[in-house]
């Protein structure tokens, strides 16, 4: 009964989080305040009433539509709340000490708002990585689960590594192959991770990224103008080392 309650608060902890993630998803990459005005009709402009802004419930009520207008309204909405409570639902059961849990709750909230944006405008914005990286080696000496020394040398080969091939690329190849702003987010992840996740997560993002790029080829009939970003990727490999990294390095050299 203890662990259902946990994973039920963590739940809702989490789908609640995910709602005000939708407004930052929107609002970060117009420049605009994610304070005020409150939650709005993205066709309209009414706001949204209290009862119409529980998440997932309201958008199943209205049938995905606005009271006011009655456009459709994107099911991203209620996903990006469901899979913020889900992760926050395993982070918080899977046995991290409650400041870890509390750290990694808030990192993978960031890293849902950087899918989301990187999918829709192809960019990781700096409001989100540069003071996350400032404060990192702080953070992670008041948490615990990396020294102050080990944060940086996360920062130094999370960024540096994938500087050194996005230059290179752009070098030999005369053109632009990964935005900076993937450097920064690998950058990010070895800060709070350590160096080993940032590996982790370039390693498996890559293959990941391989996997979806081929399987477009495939779709669009060996046709592939169009650009895929990395950032999604690049999450994916942090978030499956944040719950079993070590355990799947161990299995693969065996």
């Amino acid at each position: 009964m203890v662990v259902s309650g946990a994973i039920g608060v963590a739940f809702l902890a989490g789908l609640i989080v995910g709602s005000f993630l939708n407004v930052c998803i929107l609002r970060i990459p117009a420049e605009e305040s994610i304070a005020f005005p409150g939650s709005r009709c993205p066709g309209c402009g009414h706001a949204i009433r209290w009862y119409d802004n529980f998440p997932v419930l309201s958008y199943l009520a209205l049938g995905g539509r606005c009271r006011d207008c009655g456009r459709s309204i994107s099911a991203r909405y209620p996903i990006v709340e469901l899979l913020t409570g889900l992760l926050f639902a395993a982070i918080w059961t899977h046995g991290f000490e409650p400041r870890v849990a509390t750290l990694y709750s808030v990192l993978g909230a960031g890293y849902i708002v950087i899918t989301f944006i990187d999918i829709d405008h192809k960019i990781i914005p700096d409001v989100i990585t540069i003071p996350a990286l400032w404060i990192a080696p702080a953070v992670a000496f008041v948490v615990g689960q990396l020294t102050f020394k080990s944060s940086l040398i996360g920062i130094a080969v999370g960024g540096g590594f994938l500087w050194a091939i996005a230059a290179g690329y752009e070098l030999v190849r005369r053109q632009e192959g990964m935005g900076f702003g993937d450097v920064k987010l690998l950058a990010m992840v070895g800060a709070y991770q350590g160096w080993e996740a940032a590996v982790f997560a370039l390693v498996v993002g890559s293959i990941i990224g391989t996997v979806v790029g081929l399987a477009l080829m495939i779709a669009r009939r060996g046709r592939l103008d169009m650009e895929i970003p990395f950032g999604p990727f690049l999450v994916a490999g942090a978030l499956l080392h944040m719950f079993g990294g070590p355990r799947i390095l161990a299995w693969y050299f065996s």
